[in-house]
């Protein structure tokens, strides 16, 4: 991981997913101040994920159109003047009922451009990193990213608190600012070894679909979806809104403690990016194997959670949670790295991208209606029972996983 270009990916999106951060908790307290209404809130994370599933629908024609950093630089530079937009809408309408409806536009605007950012973000790190370095690299970067959710949160609120919403939105502007002359100085060689090919023009509706008929089409790919899927619907029981139900019905605890699950979580995450980054080269020989085992470690960690009562034993359950689906979320990255050549992994990643938003919005509503239904210990113990599908599935399908095409071998695990 010694390649300049993969230092300034990380760093640059580092710090573009540290502004996202403070960017969500600046508006939230603006529109809060403004309205005082929890439903105009909950829009903000609503209009974000319609914005996102659409534009990664249509990111692949982009993808066929520019080279992935420009992709990054356009999204980058983008949301730059959006926000700066957004900051003087700001001021110029005051607290009135219209700013937002302004802010619900421009947030409509930031995801879209994030739609394509994320996929292609992704695509890039197997460029510039090594084949045998990629379980390592994404440890690594999974390391970064949940220190920054860990320690994000808290220092945006302390933010918003001493500077107010507003001037967490010019840090914002800042740090999308830094990102994107980041993101400039980075390389891609895969674009610079295919610079004389030109690739036909391919129609729209086409480009579109590629990376989904990728996904069916290949076994790897597709069993790696379904598990991915699978996990979408059980872990919307780790949203706010249903931990905090279980806070107060279950644990009888004040809403303190719904910061300390997620603080446990967020630990058992980089725990588990740790583990990848020094064990990457046992995670690489057993990768299959780590799969399977850690999809049922997260079931019975989810079960347990669940049904305990007992507060630090939630802790423990939550952390341990954390733990198995980072270790998960590392073996799934990797081995779909290796199953999808570097020309069509930015639309195997684009397609992920709606697919998955697509599922978790849908599951939200089943898991809210289920919660409110039946309590929500019964919530925990369906998603506890997907995600023991989830592991079914992945020890039934590990033959699937067998050395593939493009060039990218996943290697069966020695003791499956």
């Amino acid at each position: 991981m010694k390649s300049k270009s993969f230092h300034y990916l990380w760093i640059s999106q580092a710090l573009a997913n540290c502004g996202d951060l403070f960017y969500v908790v600046g508006l939230m307290a603006i529109v809060h101040e403004i309205t005082g209404s929890a439903m105009h809130m909950a829009m903000i994370p609503f209009v974000t994920t319609l914005a996102r599933f659409i534009s990664g629908g249509f990111a692949p024609v982009l993808m066929d159109k520019y080279a992935l950093k420009s992709l990054l630089l356009i999204s980058q530079w983008g949301k730059t003047a959006v926000l700066l937009l957004l900051v003087m809408t700001r001021y110029a309408l005051g607290n009135q009922e219209m700013t937002v409806y302004v802010i619900l536009v421009m947030v409509l605007l930031i995801s879209f451009l994030d739609g394509w950012a994320a996929p292609a973000s992704h695509a890039l790190l197997p460029r510039l990193v090594p084949r045998d370095e990629l379980t390592r690299a994404n440890s690594f970067v999974a390391v970064v990213d949940q220190m920054i959710q860990l320690g994000g949160w808290a220092a945006g609120g302390m933010l918003v608190a001493i500077f107010g919403g507003g001037q967490v939105i010019w840090l914002t502007v800042v740090l999308a600012a830094a990102a994107a002359v980041l993101t400039k100085r980075m390389e891609d060689p895969w674009v610079l070894e295919n610079s004389s090919e030109r690739k036909a023009r391919t129609p729209y509706w086409s480009s579109m679909r590629e990376g989904w008929v990728l996904i069916w089409k290949q076994p790897a790919l597709r069993t790696i979806h379904v598990i991915y899927v699978l996990e979408s619907i059980a872990g919307v029981v780790w949203i706010a809104a249903i931990v905090y139900v279980y806070v107060s019905e279950v644990l009888h605890k004040e809403e303190a403690w719904w910061g300390y699950i997620n603080a446990s979580f967020f630990l058992g995450l980089m725990a588990g990016g740790w583990c990848g980054m020094k064990g990457s080269r046992w995670m690489d020989r057993h990768i299959v194997g780590l799969t399977v085992y850690a999809s049922f470690g997260i079931s019975l960690m989810t079960f347990g959670f669940g049904m305990t009562s007992i507060p630090w034993l939630a802790l423990m359950f939550s952390s341990g949670f954390g733990l198995f689906d980072q270790l998960k979320a590392i073996s799934l990255q990797t081995m779909l790295q290796r199953s999808a050549s570097l020309q069509m992994m930015p639309k195997v990643y684009a397609a992920q991208s709606s697919l998955i938003s697509l599922v978790f919005g849908a599951s939200t509503l089943l898991f809210g209606y289920v919660t409110d239904r039946f309590g929500v210990r019964t919530t925990f113990m369906a998603a506890a029972g997907i995600l023991f599908l989830s592991g079914c599935y992945a020890f039934g399908a590990r033959a699937r996983w067998a050395p593939g095409g493009n060039g990218h071998d996943v290697r069966e695990a020695s003791s499956m």
